[in-house]
């Protein structure tokens, strides 16, 4: 419908008893009392509409930029791509009824917006289906700024999205990545990709507003050789794959950067897509058993090394392996796989075989090596210092045990901590005594210094 036919059906149903013939009469005679060469038809329309005391507006542009969008514009209709898509909520109002909310980040060629899909528009079957980089059009939606000032499109009763075909100048998703080494402070709702560098985990925490929360931890490492911490607020194990194998090349649409205690990081939401780009078959995991604890669950936390000395962190939730012993050679194909971290079911694979594989001794690392990356390392050192224990007290008011020791080797001093039930592991031990310490993190310390913390797959033995 061309925008001259709009404007008369819109002029018709404010105006029932004309025909179109009638304002077709009347169009004819204001161009020939105006004169010729001044008024097309859609000009002579406008004044047609006025005289009969009726504001008729010039319908809105099929492909307005998110740029020049407004709060208070009605009936907007824009054409975008999709960058990411929520799950549905429902809220309660301040009277107890329920309504549904979804919201979608979409973008052009120069900006990105959130859109907010209401009550029975959160529930439309074809949201489901949409995926990052589709072509969208949003039809007659509303625009509002929230909370902090922001613009966002709200898609209500009367607005419709529409999947398209069409060509179009706006990027792909694709042509928008770029990788994670070229991230900036300040970079909001891009798409960034890297590999995959050491373990993926899933925490379960409580909020300064006493709400449940969960996140997904890993960290990207770009082509620089730097690797980046991401953190995906609001992500669960459920959404993702069930292997992710160490190494592989994966890829965050819509995150935003930002700097916490000096460091860049990444921060997602739950509607931000972590789009994994696995390229070989999983193969069956061969590890040796270095060490192994239970947890407070009864559950078998293994630490083990593969032959490239890669390390793991493996939980045995069926403890199928109770028959296993350190040094002992598993092969399995496990459950669940992020990373450097296992999951053992009941329905694993697991069994024991002979295979020359690298033994603790050849994991020991020296003291003056170890860095601050978040790296597991294993050592060989003296207690220089009895371990202390003490209370701390967290932002959440939360009190947790810290146990800590000065230990030393040939190379370097440096400080052992055990935080909680990992405190545990270092009463026994006493100053003068030397110990095989396997399966610790290195991080830097409040000081700015390098520090080792236990772990739950970390085990100390005493050598003399």
């Amino acid at each position: 419908m061309s925008e001259f036919d709009a404007l008369l059906s819109k002029l018709l149903e404010l105006k029932p008893d004309l025909s179109k013939s009638d304002v077709e009469a009347l169009i004819a005679k204001k161009k020939e009392k105006i004169g010729a060469g001044y008024l097309t038809d859609q000009g002579a329309l406008f004044l047609v509409a006025s005289d009969l005391g009726i504001t008729i507006s010039e319908p809105p542009k099929s492909e307005i930029a998110i740029k020049d969008l407004h709060a208070g514009a009605k009936e907007v209709t824009l054409q975008t791509r999709v960058l990411n898509v929520s799950p549905k909520k429902q809220f309660s109002r301040k009277d107890g009824s329920q309504f549904y909310l979804r919201n979608m980040t979409v973008y052009d060629k120069d900006s990105a917006v959130v859109v907010k899909l209401w009550d029975e528009k959160a529930n439309l079957p074809e949201m489901t289906n949409l995926s990052p980089g589709d072509l969208i059009k949003i039809i007659k939606a509303y625009i509002k700024s929230d909370l902090n000032g922001q613009l966002t499109v709200n898609i209500g009763s009367g607005s419709s999205i529409e999947r398209t075909e069409t060509e179009s100048a706006i990027p792909s998703i694709d042509s928008i990545t770029k990788d994670v080494s070229e991230l900036k402070e300040g970079d909001n709702n891009v798409v960034v990709s890297g590999m995959l560098d050491g373990p993926i985990t899933f925490s379960e925490f409580t909020n300064f507003k006493g709400m449940p929360g969960t996140a997904l931890r890993l960290r990207l490492k770009g082509k620089d050789g730097r690797s980046i911490r991401a953190v995906l607020w609001g992500k669960t194990d459920s959404e993702m794959p069930k292997v992710i194998p160490s190494g592989t090349k994966a890829r965050l649409i819509g995150v935003k950067a930002k700097t916490n205690q000096q460091e860049l990081e990444i921060h997602g939401n739950e509607s931000t897509t972590l789009d994994i780009q696995a390229e070989k078959q999983v193969e069956p995991l061969v590890i040796r058993i270095l060490s192994s604890n239970k947890n407070e669950n009864g559950q078998k936390m293994i630490l083990g090394v593969d032959k490239q000395k890669q390390l793991y962190n493996i939980v045995d939730t069926a403890n199928i392996t109770e028959s296993f012993s350190q040094e002992d050679v598993l092969e399995c194909m496990p459950s669940k796989l992020y990373g450097n971290n296992v999951t053992i079911d009941s329905e694993s694979f697991v069994r024991k075989i002979d295979e020359d594989l690298p033994k603790l001794a050849d994991l020991r690392t020296k003291i003056t090596d170890i860095k601050a990356d978040n790296n597991t390392y294993c050592i060989e050192a003296i207690i220089l210092k009895a371990p202390e224990r003490r209370n701390v007290q967290t932002k959440t008011g939360e009190t947790i045990t810290l146990s800590e020791m000065y230990v030393e080797d040939d190379t370097a001093q440096i400080w052992l901590k055990g935080w909680r039930n990992q405190a545990r592991l270092l009463d026994e031990c006493t100053i003068g005594e030397i110990i095989s310490v396997t399966g610790v993190t290195a991080k830097q310390g409040l000081e700015g210094r390098t520090e080792l913390f236990l772990t739950p797959y970390s085990s100390i033995k005493k050598k003399n």
